[in-house]
């Protein structure tokens, strides 16, 4: 949902399950979606017709219900066709819904739960963060107050430092060597 500029989505027969992104509003430039002939349940967001700029919209052949929601750029896609293939679906176009259509159908709880993994995701995140920082910061004053510690780790250091310097010069003077032969044995056949 990073993706501001996008203009066209085309995700149709990509074999993708699960729910449509609550939040795929973020995609503000969005004008054309695609996501046919997928195995999508769930219900179709409201925040779908918040993409102002969207003029082609493409839904068939997936498992999504409840009520299509009004608003908006949806209230302009009345091709029938945009949802066929999706049982579960009523409203505008379809206008087959009956009184006891719930406004949010089952795996509305999952969103729900999505949306509650992504907030626990970030106090993870958080967490390990300040984990992080606060072992880093115990490491640093280990070493800033105790001598002895402090010499032997920037002792061993250098030490890796010097083994890496070695191990590349090394590496690099054999390198020239066999470009030099090379080069030398290229010239020895020419003349």
């Amino acid at each position: 949902m990073n993706l501001l500029g996008l203009q066209i989505l085309n995700l149709s027969r990509k074999k993708l399950d699960g729910h449509i992104p609550w939040n795929i509003s973020e995609l503000k430039s969005l004008e054309s979606l695609d996501l046919s002939s997928n195995d999508l349940s769930g219900f179709i967001p409201s925040s779908i017709s918040d993409l102002n700029f969207l003029s082609h919209l493409n839904l068939s052949f997936n498992h999504l219900s409840g009520r299509i929601h009004l608003g908006n750029q949806l209230q302009t896609l009345d091709d029938k066709s945009i949802y066929i293939g999706n049982n579960g679906l009523c409203g505008f176009p379809l206008n087959n819904c009956s009184e006891d259509v719930d406004e949010w159908p089952k795996g509305h709880e999952k969103v729900e739960n999505m949306r509650k993994d992504d907030s626990m995701m970030l106090w993870f995140y958080s967490g390990l963060a300040m984990g992080f920082v606060a072992g880093f910061v115990g490491v640093c004053s280990i070493l800033y107050f105790k001598d002895s510690w402090r010499y032997a780790c920037f002792q061993l250091v250098d030490r890796v430092y010097d083994k890496l310097w070695v191990t590349v010069a090394i590496k690099a003077n054999q390198l020239k060597g066999k470009l030099h032969r090379n080069k030398y044995e290229g010239n020895a056949r020419e003349g």
